[in-house]
């Protein structure tokens, strides 16, 4: 051990109060988000602003787990959101998992999954465990989006996708084990799952050199709440296992402070401006024909995953809008899809994009879960009480919320064979005539059980021992 003089701690506690100082400054600029116009919040209510600072506060965990716990010597998957940090109007039916690695080395992914033969196109047993309905992998280089608190970051180029494997192409074991290796170069004779984290230097810029992936992350997409087990995933890199990393700095902790108040600062900033300007969610904006738009009560244009959407799954095809109801109106949707989508789902999100409760709520429909019938068509009624149908999404009582839809495909169809989606306001005693015949009816008891499979399902999804 070294001896330290009393002018080093001197200095590592100026350093320290420095940093936490800044954090704290950071915090309250990322408080002022809440409730300033110029960040475009929505407009204040009690309500939306209690979720506001929870969304906050949300940020405050994210931020903890980003600067204190990223390490691409000695990674682990973390929740990139969760039921802790909810924003981006993230999907109630995801587990969204990343690690930081450092594309010049070597890492090798595992896990095992229970009964996953529906990813190999073949019926489920209907009862007993089983893999998640979907699993993603997807490399690219940083920052996370929002991180910066900039739009530019949805400028094309600013990061590079290194590659994608999900459950249809996934090699498994027969008792249900894989593994992915990670590298800039696949090893010899390796014929297994790979994703190469090397890529040549950029076109617009033929003289930057290689470059190398900065993050592994994904999905897993639940369909059966009851059934389906989420999977462990473990990461190593093989360049450093059985080693140690070394002793936290002061150095090291105040640049993981400073780093801290500038991810909650960037990401309360980001989403609601995008929110505003690319979504023109506040209609601010003169509508210029971008199908990303997100009317009222109406849909936009069904789109593939892109910066204009704010990134998300690279295999989606997503719809949106914002639903604006009285407690005696609804909003009822009608959607359709040719081929076969490996996931679709609908969901609801707050103003500031967070979920709502989709464990104590019905607040989410996968298609395992909703009713379709013979013709084909997806059906959902949004409404703030239960109305006896078996697709009925709850509000939870927010009068105004985004709409979000997606269908997730192994392989992107041609435009022309994406989902088509329509929805109207009703008044809520239409909703029982306009649905078809065949729509299943639920009682309060029924109800209740489909209730106590979410919150089980959560609490697994989520649990932390």
């Amino acid at each position: 051990m070294t001896t330290e003089s009393e002018e080093q701690v001197t200095e590592a506690r100026d350093e320290m109060r420095a940093a936490f100082d800044e954090l704290i400054g950071e915090l309250q600029a990322a408080r002022d988000t809440i409730d300033d116009p110029k960040y475009f919040p929505p407009a204040p209510t009690r309500r939306v602003l209690a979720e506001g600072y929870r969304y906050l506060a949300g940020f405050v965990h994210h931020g903890i787990e980003r600067a204190y716990h990223e390490d691409p010597d000695f990674p682990a998957f973390r929740n990139a959101l969760s039921i802790f940090n909810k924003s981006t109007i993230e999907n109630s039916d995801a587990i969204y998992f990343y690690s930081p690695i450092d594309g010049r080395k070597t890492y090798r992914v595992h896990g095992q999954v229970e009964d996953f033969r529906h990813w190999r196109g073949e019926a489920r047993t209907g009862s007993g465990p089983a893999a998640p309905q979907y699993l993603i992998f997807e490399s690219a280089t940083g920052p996370m989006a929002g991180d910066s608190g900039n739009l530019q970051e949805l400028i094309p180029g600013y990061r590079t996708g290194f590659g994608t494997i999900d459950s249809s192409d996934l090699i498994v074991e027969e008792d249900g084990r894989f593994e992915l290796i990670l590298s800039p170069e696949k090893p010899a004779g390796y014929e297994g799952n790979f994703i190469c984290t090397k890529k040549g230097p950029a076109r617009k810029d033929p003289e930057g050199g290689d470059r190398y992936a900065d993050y592994i992350s994904g999905r897993q997409l639940f369909y059966d709440w009851e059934n389906e087990e989420p999977i462990a995933l473990y990461i190593e890199c093989l360049d450093t296992a059985g080693s140690h990393p070394p002793a936290l700095t002061p150095e090291r902790s105040a640049a993981a402070l400073r780093r801290m108040g500038g991810i909650i600062r960037g990401q309360m900033r980001f989403w609601l401006e995008f929110y505003d300007v690319v979504l023109n969610c506040n209609g601010t904006h003169e509508h210029d024909g971008r199908p990303y738009f997100m009317p009222v009560n109406a849909y936009n244009t069904p789109n593939a995953a892109s910066t204009d959407t704010g990134g998300g799954m690279s295999t989606n095809i997503y719809a949106g809008g914002i639903y604006d109801l009285e407690e005696d109106e609804a909003f009822y949707i009608e959607a359709t899809f040719t081929g076969t989508p490996v996931y679709t789902s609908m969901h609801l999100g707050n103003m500031w994009g967070e979920s709502p409760d989709y464990a104590n709520h019905q607040s989410s429909l996968n298609l395992h879960q909703m009713y379709m019938g013979e013709d084909g068509v997806q059906r959902w009624v949004v409404a703030h009480r239960d109305p006896g149908v078996q697709n009925w999404i709850d509000t939870t009582g927010l009068p105004r919320g985004y709409l979000s839809h997606r269908w997730a495909y192994s392989e992107l169809p041609d435009k022309a064979d994406w989902p088509t989606i329509t929805g109207r306001k009703i008044r809520f005693d239409e909703i029982a005539d306009i649905f078809p015949a065949d729509q299943p009816r639920v009682s309060p008891e029924e109800r209740a059980d489909a209730i106590r499979i979410r919150q089980r399902h959560v609490q697994k999804r989520y649990r932390v021992f």
